[in-house]
């Protein structure tokens, strides 16, 4: 099959590959830190790369599950398959598989570790509160992160995070049910176990932040290819304030139990009023706004 008629965006490109060099770097310190506090090797590579394969190998069926979506067929959802097709034309792009969340809260996402493995989503709530071009506009959003290929990064970049937070309980539990103990006092032990604490909270906290700025880029990134390619940057604009809008109608209390996917979301489901935008997982929808009237003034004048 030809190239894909989306352009690839240098900006995300070079930000994926510095995220995924420094998210080998944290690899490896996880993996020096588990032998240092006397893991066995087998289980190190067992936890680390048994974690990043199956994040990687099954990131589409994980965040379907979470979501409790499930694939359709055109049949049972023929005006969403549309949809699709056409962006795909457009696009010269392989169909991804089609999903539908039976969620109220006005949503879309995209996952899967390849174009051919991809799998785009939108939930019941999106589908019953937006029109066929605010849908199509933000399906163009969605299928510019497949051909983008960040949603791979992203998933082993949250693996890292999850990791990171095993750290500090591996460490004790290996203290205490090897015999590494022995050869060292009580205080060194209580020593070794604060500093792995200390390493696991930092890892937690770079492979965080790393996440954070890598999904805020990706979104504008994939904001422009998506409006580019339908052509209506204002209608993608219409769509975003939908969205933000009507989640603002959900309870909160349904909202949270979302708010796991935020990163992968087209909006987000709890944004806050009062976090820094340094862990924010969207840019601010004013941004977003900004950046695609400026867009249609350069498409359209």
């Amino acid at each position: 099959m030809t190239k894909s008629k989306i352009e690839s965006d240098h900006g995300l490109n070079v930000r994926m590959f510095m995220t995924g060099l420094a998210l080998v770097i944290l690899y490896v310190v996880i993996f020096t830190v588990l032998l240092n506090v006397g893991v066995q090797l087998g289980f190190v590579v067992v936890i680390c790369f048994g974690l990043l394969f199956s994040q990687y190998f099954f990131s589409d069926k994980i965040a379907m599950f979470s979501m409790h979506a499930k694939e359709v067929t055109p049949a049972q959802e023929p005006k969403l398959h549309e949809i699709v097709d056409r962006l795909c034309l457009l696009a010269n792009m392989q169909k991804p598989r089609v999903g539908v969340a039976e969620i109220d809260i006005p949503n879309a996402f995209a996952t899967g570790r390849s174009p051919k493995h991809a799998v785009i989503c939108a939930t019941r709530g999106l589908m019953n509160r937006l029109n066929d071009e605010e849908l199509e506009a933000v399906l163009a959003h969605e299928l510019s992160h497949v051909a983008h290929r960040d949603v791979a990064v992203m998933t082993i970049a949250s693996g890292v995070g999850m990791l990171a937070g095993l750290v500090g309980r591996i460490a004790l539990w290996s203290t205490l049910l090897s015999g590494g103990g022995r050869s060292r006092s009580g205080n060194q032990i209580v020593l070794l176990e604060m500093l792995t604490f200390v390493i696991s909270i930092v890892i937690y906290i770079i492979a965080y932040l790393l996440t954070m700025a890598l999904s805020r880029y990706r979104e504008l990134a994939a904001d422009r290819s998506g409006a580019i390619l339908i052509g209506k940057p204002s209608v993608l604009a219409s769509a975003l304030v939908h969205v933000t809008g009507d989640m603002g109608k959900i309870p909160r209390t349904d909202l949270r139990k979302s708010e796991g996917m935020n990163a992968f979301f087209f909006a987000p489901a709890l944004a806050g009023n009062t976090a820094a935008s340094l862990f924010s997982t969207h840019p601010s929808l004013e941004k977003r706004l900004d950046a695609l009237k400026k867009l249609e003034i350069e498409l359209n004048g």
